[in-house]
């Protein structure tokens, strides 16, 4: 079992909570509030789990400055009051900071016993094998 501090504790809580927000929010049709919420929950909750300097070098490291100011951006669009347009943006971003984690992530869900023959289905499979792959997405 992997031991967290309170810190981190309270860290997933609000990052748990700020993800929770930011789908509600786009369940009820792109609300500027709950978006705003969950945004500021997301990103205060990163940094309470890995740590504020360690959240500062990873979203500013040079190579992803293309994708901080992406998904930054995204959020302070949906801040400003046009959570569309920002949610696109943070997506956009989100798929470019994080896309070295979803190989590890689809070889991981491939070994879990349902998700794992669901990801092998014919139409499915193709579309894995792209996300899987870390150079596809630029």
């Amino acid at each position: 079992m992997i031991s967290l501090t309170d810190s981190q504790k309270i860290g997933m809580g609000l990052t748990g909570f700020g993800v929770f927000f930011l789908f509600f929010g786009m369940v009820l049709f792109f609300d500027k509030a709950l978006l705003a919420i969950g945004n500021i929950l997301f990103v205060s909750g990163l940094s309470f789990v890995i740590g504020l300097e360690r959240t500062f070098r990873f979203f500013f490291q040079r190579h992803k400055v293309k994708a901080t100011s992406f998904f930054l951006g995204g959020v302070l669009v949906v801040l400003i009051g046009w959570p569309i347009v920002g949610v696109v943006l943070e997506i956009y971003g989100f798929f470019l900071l994080f896309r070295g984690f979803f190989p590890v992530a689809v070889g991981f869900i491939r070994r879990i016993p349902v998700l794992g023959s669901l990801l092998s289905l014919p139409g499915i499979s193709s579309l894995v094998d792209k996300i899987g792959e870390s150079n596809t997405m630029v």
